[in-house]
């Protein structure tokens, strides 16, 4: 199947009833048909039907052997760290969600695990930070919020001749935009929460791996901390993913002529889209992927104008999180990332003056007269 017919069937045929909208089996345990047999399913933190169902979509769609769906996207990062112990060392990219830095920052670094954060685009100073004790290379690409581009496949085959893997945070662009672990990459997690689920009305996490002995470990992790989607949560994704590939196209259209029109406003500074040629990851988006996305940032002349959009806007909404049919703009430096040192924030580029926009499904027209007449109040 290619990947729209996927979306719709790729989570398996129907049960015999014939009901086209797949069952939400909410029961928590199973019962068994005798001594030593099984239904296949013993105990929903486990394992479950429905969301049996939704892991088997999402590893078809990501082309990997399995998938495993938590009830964040930070519980499925979470988990991906418990494969650590201390006294491991882990590259990290420099320009991450804050949530993910908080993670680390506030348990992993006191539980032993060591961090150094690199800027990834450049691969120069990648490979300057493995040491002996480096254990994998944690990186987004594009960059929330300053839309950089990795080359997946340079860092993969560096971090592989060092036995160390590369686990990729695929949220931005989807599978449907991007396959990391068809470019080396061993690990890939999601915020299913966003583009995946992509309403606005479901919190979900994932984490996909090609290789058999990781997704047992992983595994073995879910079952044991137990931060399982909930059967009705997964039904959610599952209808939420039917729409993905018309989504993301509408999502990147409207991006795009956004970006352009942002070039163009005298208070706009600074536009970060990768889709745009000028932008310094262009050539590398494009060579591990087949599209840019819907997600952008743009930096303006001032913190009173950014307080003025952010209070203008009608249509478009000012409010956390992404990836949703709604537009969404919000304010970096105290939503998403008011834990980072002032210092850090400010060398980044995470200022009073830059906004980022989740380019929703609407219009294009309408979009782009709202942010007008924001930018004219």
């Amino acid at each position: 199947m290619k990947f729209n017919t996927k979306c719709v069937h790729g989570g398996g045929k129907s049960d015999n009833t014939g009901a086209i909208s797949p069952a939400i089996y909410m029961s928590s345990t199973f019962s068994h048909p005798g001594l030593g047999e099984t239904t296949g399913f013993q105990y929903t933190r486990e394992s479950n039907p429905t969301r049996d169902r939704l892991e088997k979509l999402i590893a078809g769609l990501e082309d990997g052997f399995d998938a495993i769906a938590f009830s964040s996207g930070m519980a499925a990062i979470d988990a991906v760290f418990h494969l650590f112990s201390p006294g491991d060392h882990v590259i990290l990219g420099d320009d991450l969600y804050g949530g993910s830095i908080r993670l680390f920052t506030n348990i992993y670094e006191k539980n032993g695990v060591e961090f150094t954060y690199v800027g990834t685009s450049d691969l120069t100073a990648v490979q300057a930070a493995f040491k002996p004790n480096t254990k994998a290379v944690y990186i987004e690409t594009p960059t929330n919020p300053m839309m950089e581009i990795t080359d997946v496949r340079a860092v993969s085959n560096m971090a592989h001749d060092r036995n160390a893997l590369v686990i990729v945070d695929n949220t931005f662009l989807s599978p449907y935009f991007q396959k990391p672990l068809n470019l080396g990459a061993d690990i890939v997690v999601h915020s299913g929460t966003k583009f995946i689920g992509g309403h606005h009305d479901v919190i979900s996490g994932f984490t996909i791996v090609n290789d058999e002995s990781l997704a047992a470990q992983l595994r073995l992790v879910y079952k044991t901390v137990g931060a399982c989607l909930s059967a009705f949560d997964s039904w959610l994704v599952i209808r939420g993913i039917k729409t993905l590939a018309l989504r993301m196209e509408q999502h990147q259209k409207n991006a795009i002529a956004i970006a352009e029109w942002l070039k163009q406003e005298p208070k706009v500074t600074k536009v970060l889209f990768p889709g745009l040629p000028e932008h310094p990851g262009y050539e590398v988006n494009k060579a591990q992927s087949t599209g840019f996305g819907g997600m952008l940032s743009f930096e303006v002349d001032s913190e009173e104008t950014a307080k003025q959009v952010l209070e203008g806007i009608e249509l478009i909404q000012f409010a956390e999180s992404l990836g949703g049919t709604e537009s969404l703009l919000t304010y970096p430096v105290t939503q998403t990332h008011p834990d980072l040192k002032p210092e850090d924030a400010e060398r980044k580029g995470i200022t009073r003056r830059l906004l980022r926009l989740s380019v929703g499904i609407e219009d294009t027209d309408d979009l782009i007269a709202d942010l007008a007449q924001a930018f004219n109040k």
